[in-house]
Formats: structure tokens, sequence, C-alpha cells
């Protein structure tokens, strides 16, 4: 094959996996589509945008999409692309692309999907990746993934179909060199209070090592925060504690989802309304503001479990913390895939708006725009 350049297809909502794999290969940003080498990454609320421009452009490339959606459903990205990589893309994106540069059977990398002679094939799957082996941004800063996979399962959220339930994470050693790079500390995890552990139960004393070996750089931490969030009973006194000794949040991200404890069952959260309650009450009294996610419309809900979470809403940012609310988008490789939301109730959705006008509450609740958590 000719040699061709290589190009990532860049906009705002994938620069994280951009910072991730540029490093790992010979590649150009683009903000339309080139000749040579394609490549994609996007999520479900992306699709059908991508899909309209790959099938319209008019240049000479070979493509390949990766990322969330294209991982769930590669039958249907390879409608658009000549190749998927199937979930992580540290190891599988260097070996294809040298494989198609070099003329080879792409048949022997792990961990794609393409057609061949019609028909999709898919080649052997490729085991979770070392993070520690692969940097987590180049030449483009990005907040320092430390943890990855999540071992509770959501029915909505594809992270542990993505990842795995097993939870990795990259060593102290490996995130205190990157974090050198950076003005302020910040980082995506599933769930940052998980990180040193199983992902069921904390291990304070890894999260501890952690924060104490950033300190050293005397650069501002900020942990449990956007991008990144924590589970609500993970929230402890003494996890509190330690944010309060050692980072500079004001506040900390928390993944409520529901106020019904029937919807919170029904979509395996493996938490309580309650354990919501407390945790916010916890992050108050130790002076962060709690930032707590919210998701209407769950195929679950009825109107009445609506209620219980928009209850929830009010009784959050009564106490002076702050929600943001989404609706359900069912997301493809999860159980939810193909269910519909439920409708949000007329009294509910004046309810958000009316709290949204007063500067209470954020996020897209509207079936138009929604997004899940």
């Amino acid at each position: 094959m000719a040699e061709r350049d290589v190009w990532f297809r860049w906009n705002s909502k994938n620069s994280y996996s951009i910072a991730a794999l540029l490093p790992l290969i010979e590649a150009k940003l683009a903000r339309e589509p080139k000749d040579g080498i394609m490549l994609y990454s996007f999520a479900t609320a992306q699709a059908k945008e991508v899909y309209c421009e790959v099938s319209q452009a008019k240049v000479d490339s070979i493509y390949i999409a990766g990322g969330p959606h294209p991982s769930a459903v590669p039958k249907e990205a390879l409608e658009h692309f000549d190749f998927v990589v199937v979930g992580e893309g540290e190891e599988t994106l260097p070996e294809l692309i040298k494989a198609l540069k070099d003329g080879q059977d792409p048949g022997g990398v792990k961990g794609i999907a393409y057609r061949a002679e019609g028909e999709v094939t898919f080649t052997e799957r490729r085991p979770p990746a070392d993070l520690d082996l692969y940097p987590p941004f180049g030449k483009i800063l990005a907040p320092i993934e430390i943890s990855r996979g999540c071992p509770w399962g959501c029915t909505y959220c594809q992270t542990s179909r993505l990842f795995g339930h097993c939870m990795r994470h990259r060593s102290i050693a490996a995130i205190a060199r990157y974090a050198k790079l950076h003005k302020d500390i910040r980082f995506t995890s599933p769930n940052s209070l998980a990180y040193g552990s199983d992902g069921l139960r904390p291990r304070l004393e890894k999260v501890e090592a952690l924060l104490k070996a950033l300190a050293e750089q005397r650069k501002p931490i900020y942990f449990g925060t956007f991008p990144s969030e924590v589970r609500p009973e993970f929230i402890s006194k003494e996890a509190l504690e330690l944010i309060a000794k050692y980072c500079a949040n004001k506040s900390m991200s928390i993944g409520g989802q529901s106020g019904s404890p029937a919807v919170l069952k029904a979509v395996s959260r493996g938490h309580s309304r309650e354990a919501i309650l407390a945790a916010c009450e916890l992050c108050l009294e130790h002076d962060l503001t709690p930032q707590v996610d919210l998701i209407f419309g769950l195929p679950a809900e009825s109107t009445a479990d609506q209620r219980m979470t928009l209850d929830l809403t009010r009784w959050i940012v009564s106490k002076g913390g702050k929600a943001r609310a989404h609706y359900f988008t069912p997301l493809p490789g999860t159980p939810l895939a193909g269910m519909s939301p439920a409708p949000l109730a007329e009294e509910v959705a004046a309810c958000l708006g009316r709290m949204a006008l007063e500067g209470k509450l954020t996020g897209s609740w509207s079936p138009a725009r929604g997004r899940t958590a």
C-alpha cells in the first residue's frame, strides 16, 4: 500500500480519546475527512452526525471507528467504516494501522471487526490493557485516567461492558509522573474513591497514598470532581477528611441517578436513596458542595418514581447542594438498549424548568436533548 497519512477526526467531545491514543501513533488532527487513514472515536450522541459525514465524504481514505458506540454496535458501524476497533484501543489501533500500511492481513490483529467477502468478521478478543504501559496523554493534555472498569454493571451504563467488571488502576508512580505536566491535577475514573480497590469496597489507604504522593508536587489537586465522580456509599467522614487534607476541591461530583428505591434496584445501582442523602449531608458538613447527577425517564420509572427523584432534587438544592438532571438515552450494548424512555410527567418537567431558571439546576432533561449520565 502506498504511504498514507493518518488523521484523527478531532472534536471537543473526543479530545480525551485522542489525547490517550495520539502518543501511540504518528497522526495529525483533522476537522474534516482527509485522504489517508481516518480515525474516528465517538459516542452514541454523535453517531448519526459521524455516519453522515463519512457517507458524504469525497476523499480517498480508509475509515477506522472506535469508542463507545462503534464498540457496542460494530456491525452498524461497518455500514459506514472499513474497520472497527472493539473496546480498548491502546494496543489494537497501532497494530491495525501498521498492518494496513505494511499491506498485511488485518485478520491477524486482535480486537477488531471488519468485512471480509461481504461478511462481518470479528478477530480474537484482546485482554484488558495494563494502564501503566500506556500514557494517559501526550502532546494534548487531559485529566489523568487513574482507573478503568466497574464492577457494578448499572443497566443503563456502557462502562462495565466496554472495560470489564474488574477495576484496573494506574500506579501511583505513573500518575505522579504525568501529573508533573499539569498546573493543577484532575482525574477521570468511574469512581475516584475506589482507587486501588476492587470497586466494591473502598481502600482509603490506597487513596491517601496517591494523594500524599501528588501533594509533594505542591499543585492544586481536584479529586472526585468532574470529569470524574464518586458513588455515594463511598463517601465517608474518613474519605472527606482526606479530601480536606490534600485537595483543593470545593465540591464533590456524586452519581445518585434516582430518588426512587425501586428504580435504583431496577437499574442495579447497588446503593440506596439513603446513601445519597447521607453522602450529601457529609459533604456539606465538610464544606464541600455535593453536585449530584440524576437521571429522569429511566424505563422502569413511574410518575411516582419521578416525583421521588424530583423531591430528592429539591432537597439537595435546599441544603445548598447542586443537581444535574439528565434524560435517559438508551445506549447500545447495555441491558436497556432499545428500551424507550419513560415519558416525563408534565408537572415534573415544569418544576425542573423553574429550578433551572432560578439557577438551581443544570443539565438536559428534555427528550430532544437528553443525555445519559
